[in-house]
Parts: C-alpha cells; sequence; structure tokens
C-alpha cells in the first residue's frame, strides 16, 4: 500500500507525543533539560554525520571534498526565499493557534514544541527519500525505520515541551505524503546527484536543529526550508 509508511511514521509521532507528555510530570525539569541537550548533542552529529557520508568521497585512494560551493549556495538562497517569506513565522503562527484550541495554558511552550518537533522530524534525507521510495518502489522500510527514531525523539522532546510535539505528525502527514503522492510525476527529473544535495542541505539543518537544542538558540532553521528546493535546481543546471 502506498503512503503507508508514512501513516505509520505520523501515528508513531502522535503517540510518542502523548507518552512523553504523560512522562512530563514525573521527570524533573532538571532532568528534562539535560535530556534535551543530550538529544540536541545526539542530533548535531547525526545531522553532520549525514552530511559528511555525501561530501566526502574516495577517489582514487584519497579524500575529495564535493558539494562544498553548492551547499553554500543553497542555503544562502534558500534562507533569502525563506526570510521574505518568513516561514519560521508561519510556523509559530500555526503553533500558537493549536495551542489556544488544545493547551491550557504555556501556549508558548506548545508553539515551541510543536516547532522544534516538526522541523526535527519532517528534515532530512530520510523523509525525502524514504517518502521518494514509498512512493516509486513501493518500499516504506526507510520510513520504517525512522518511525522508530521519531517515536524516541518526539518522546523525549515531549517530557520537555509538552503535548504540542504529538501535533507534528501533521505536518509530516502533509510533507512525506505529498513527496509520495508525486514521486511518479517527479520520477523522470530527479536523478542521483539531486537526491544527494538534498542529503547534504538536509543534513546540514538537521545540525542546526541539534544546535538550537543543545545551545537554546533561536537560528531561524525554517526559513532555510527553501533551501532543498534550491539545490534541486542548483544540480540541475551547475551539478555537484
Amino acid at each position: 500500500m502506498v503512503g503507508i509508511g508514512t501513516l505509520v511514521n505520523a501515528s508513531a509521532i502522535i503517540v510518542g507525543g502523548i507518552i512523553g507528555y504523560l512522562f512530563q510530570r514525573i521527570i524533573p525539569m532538571k532532568i528534562q533539560k539535560t535530556v534535551l541537550q543530550a538529544i540536541g548533542l545526539g542530533i548535531i552529529f547525526i545531522g553532520f554525520s549525514g552530511t559528511l557520508s555525501k561530501m566526502l568521497v574516495i577517489k582514487n585512494n584519497a579524500i575529495t571534498v564535493i558539494g562544498a560551493i553548492m551547499l553554500v549556495i543553497s542555503l544562502a538562497a534558500g534562507t533569502i526565499i525563506g526570510e521574505l517569506i518568513d516561514i519560521d513565522a508561519w510556523l509559530n503562527k500555526l503553533g500558537a493557534l493549536l495551542a489556544q484550541r488544545f493547551s491550557r495554558g504555556q501556549n508558548s511552550k506548545f508553539s515551541e514544541g510543536f516547532v522544534i518537533s516538526t522541523l526535527t522530524v519532517c528534515i532530512g534525507a530520510m523523509a525525502v527519500v524514504g517518502a521518494l521510495q514509498d512512493g516509486l518502489n513501493h518500499d516504506p522500510s526507510i520510513l520504517f525505520t525512522k518511525s522508530s527514531i521519531d517515536f524516541i525523539i518526539v518522546l523525549l522532546l515531549a517530557s520537555s515541551y509538552g503535548i504540542g510535539c504529538s501535533f507534528s505528525a501533521f505536518p509530516v502527514l502533509c510533507f512525506e505524503g505529498g513527496i509520495t503522492l508525486l514521486a511518479t510525476f517527479i520520477k523522470s527529473f530527479l536523478t542521483a546527484d539531486m537526491l544527494t544535495g538534498i542529503s547534504l542541505v538536509g543534513n546540514t539543518l538537521i545540525a542546526l536543529i541539534g544546535i538550537n537544542m543543545l545551545l537554546e538558540s533561536k537560528i531561524k532553521i525554517a526559513n532555510m526550508l527553501p533551501s532543498l528546493v534550491v539545490v534541486i535546481f542548483y544540480v540541475h543546471f551547475l551539478g555537484l
């Protein structure tokens, strides 16, 4: 069944968020903060390792770097577009609206949890490549693996930020589901180099999410999301 990977992923996020919210009243705030920083550190290494795995290539028994200029230009151009649209503000407004409807107080925390969870579970090569594989080859295995990872991450995030983390399942449904449904139309357009470019940019953004969590920074990563589209056109016209 095409799309089953997305449904399982969204379900894992909802369940993980609910369980984490229930544990929120049991786990002391000091432990929640430390665990959140530990998750951030782990996400940084996940992002950097994903980026380096595509950027460092062994040729003729020597390590060479590919895609460095592409990465910088795609991030810069995509961020300009994102700042003009102000995706971060739209995500926060959506989080605030959901908070008013479903949260009893602590609206800011609800919104922050929604945004952080959304960025964490939506960005990255696994979401894009997994959805493409589900749509093109009817193979949801990557998304099944991602579901188990997201379950743990959202559970821990929800223990700090609350029930807002569960609502990141809806952007996942739209993002991964949309890619899966459109996969048949873009099959002839996407190349291996484009997927490599998406992986480079996506995993770099994942690392930034970890930095935000570890250092309590306020980098507007959502405004960098258009970079994932810019990189496709960059590779199409200029290559890696």
